[in-house]
């Protein structure tokens, strides 16, 4: 064999195996790309989760500071304080941690289920002890009557509540932000004594969600009178094994995005000074509280 052919045929080959090893480049470097790519969605989504983490600890801490305004028992206000401790704690190590640290991650969320279940409880503690003192402070027949039943009514939930599970996903839970109650008065105008409240106007934005579920909403409003009634009660919904009287219902169409919402209680009846607390539901969650005081 010539050697001008020997060296068409070493060149041919080396060109067959240069194309061979750029194939296998190119289809190791999509690979690479493919994996970066999944890796920045999982990240996103673990952002994500840890950030609503953190949404609702720092929610259950606000709710227990709600809840120190109206208890009046020392050993259940220590009790509430310790949890609101445990939660801020709980809130500043999920701070501190990495998004990519999976197994702390998962800890904290099991932390924080217990947090919600202790929440839950301590609700309806302050709540049957509100009733309790208002009943014996009225110390008249038709009251104790109505503290009788009630106290029926709290025995039934709880034997109810224990046979309850629910799943809460985290990841799909609505907040409600810039939450405002303001009273007006006959004139539309902002009421600045209590004598002049005809009517209650509360707004609020439900929270930019893309991981909860689109569609209709039903959306329950509960304002407080400083003595804890309902503020023109128009029926009641169920939360967390219990129903609760609301002011207002309104359905809204969430499609995911930041959506605002304003609701209006009318006020047919003369108020009292004091401290007015207002809060939302949706989808049996609380999403959002505030209040307000006002001058008589």
């Amino acid at each position: 064999m010539k050697k001008s052919a020997k060296i068409i045929i070493l060149s041919a080959v080396a060109l067959v195996l240069l194309g061979v090893a750029g194939y296998f480049i190119y289809s190791l470097s999509s690979q690479l790309q493919e994996q970066k790519e999944n890796n920045d969605k999982f990240r996103k989504l673990a952002e994500m989760d840890k950030k609503e983490m953190e949404n609702e600890y720092a929610q259950f801490a606000l709710q227990y500071d709600e809840m120190k305004r109206t208890v009046k028992n020392d050993s259940l206000l220590h009790r509430i304080e310790q949890e609101q401790n445990r939660a801020n704690a709980l809130l500043a190590e999920l701070k501190k941690v990495k998004n990519d640290d999976a197994a702390e991650i998962a800890r904290l969320k099991k932390e924080l289920a217990t947090v919600r279940e202790v929440l839950k409880s301590y609700i309806i503690q302050v709540d049957s002890l509100n009733r309790l003192n208002q009943s014996l402070r009225d110390e008249n027949a038709m009251v104790k009557q109505q503290y009788t039943t009630a106290t029926s009514q709290i025995t039934t939930l709880t034997e109810e509540k224990q046979t309850l599970t629910k799943t809460v996903a985290i990841a799909a839970q609505l907040d409600a932000t810039g939450l405002s109650l303001q009273p007006q008065n006959k004139k539309g105008k902002l009421a600045k004594k209590t004598k002049d409240i005809t009517k209650f106007v509360a707004s609020f934005r439900i929270s930019r969600n893309v991981t909860a579920k689109t569609g209709e909403r039903r959306v329950y409003l509960r304002i407080l009178k400083p003595t804890n009634d309902v503020v023109n009660q128009s029926g009641t919904f169920s939360y967390e094994g219990t129903s609760l009287g609301y002011s207002a219902v309104k359905t809204v169409e969430y499609n995911g995005e930041e959506t605002p919402v304003t609701m209006f209680v009318n006020v047919s009846e003369m108020l009292t000074a004091g401290t007015y607390r207002m809060f939302v539901f949706v989808d049996g969650q609380m999403i959002g509280s505030t209040s307000m005081s006002m001058a008589k």
